[in-house]
């Protein structure tokens, strides 16, 4: 599609309130699902982060990669195994999950933006000690719920200039490692360090009213919403989980948290930078 030099001014003018709004404020990112595994997604996505860098907003990427993941479990002939949805995560398991999550995929992903033309600092949640973690329930193995998060080490990434690119692996004092779900842990750390909004990437349009139907979407929650959405089982399965995450991250001090369409690109941009937005927005 062609757009005129007036046409590109006009639209840079009607984002401008917004490049206002954002600049300087720290915006966290959570990554994972289909986003990461198609390359044009996954392109348009680190342009957007990109972006969004260049015009003053501090970017913090916190990543998944479960089904990087299962792909290298199972290549190494290590069958996966789920309770609640949730990945056992035994001692060789653990191994796999670490070398992955904070090897290749933190890595591409740095290395992604860093091609795009930002500045980026791979960090795991070993580093620093910045996510502080215990074993959550012993039938799951080294999964991990975070006792404590020590913002420091990313605090000092962006007063460096350099975009912070999460992996959630934790540990203990005694060295322990454990699997941290990235949604919880992007909540906390966005919680933790104040954030003007929480951005989740999902593989649905945002909380439907419909599931079937992404005419139904509803565009704003507020925290006293939730409760009957359960309820009326608007909200339910999988979507139960990432919706708990939103809105503690608002109890946390988070401004204001999304929920959007990871599978449309530049669905980043399109939520920070128009009247429109994209997804569910839950506001206190």
């Amino acid at each position: 599609m062609y757009y005129s030099n007036e046409e590109r001014a006009n639209i840079l003018v009607q984002a401008l309130p917004y490049f206002q709004s954002y600049n300087n404020k720290i915006v966290v990112v959570k990554y994972g699902g289909n986003a990461m595994i198609k390359e044009y997604l996954i392109d348009s996505t680190m342009h957007d982060i990109v972006l969004l860098s260049l015009i003053g907003v501090k970017v913090v990427l916190v990543h998944g990669g479960g089904i990087e993941i299962s792909e290298v479990l199972k290549r190494m002939n290590i069958q996966s195994k789920f309770v609640n949805g949730l990945r056992v995560t035994d001692e060789e398991t653990m191994r796999v999950v670490q070398m992955v999550l904070a090897g290749k995929v933190n890595k591409d992903l740095v290395n992604l933006i860093q091609t795009k033309g930002g500045r980026a600092i791979g960090l795991s949640g070993i580093d620093g000690h910045m996510i502080k973690a215990s074993i959550k329930d012993p039938i799951l193995g080294n999964v991990g719920k975070i006792e404590e998060v020590n913002i420091q080490p990313i605090l000092d990434v962006i007063e460096k200039g350099y975009i912070p690119v999460i992996s959630t692996i934790g540990c203990d004092d005694q060295g322990n490692t454990y699997n941290i779900n990235a949604d919880t842990a992007a909540a906390k750390i966005a919680g933790e360090l104040g954030a003007e909004s929480l951005i989740t990437m999902t593989d649905i349009a945002g909380i439907l009213r419909d599931e079937k139907d992404s005419s139904t979407l509803i565009p704003v929650v507020t925290l006293k919403d939730v409760d009957k959405l359960i309820a009326d089982q608007v909200i339910t399965g999988g979507m139960l989980p990432k919706v708990e995450c939103c809105t503690n991250a608002l109890r946390w001090g988070v401004n204001k948290v999304f929920i959007i369409d990871g599978r449309v690109p530049h669905s980043l941009l399109i939520e920070t930078l128009t009247d429109s937005g994209i997804g569910t927005m839950f506001v206190k």
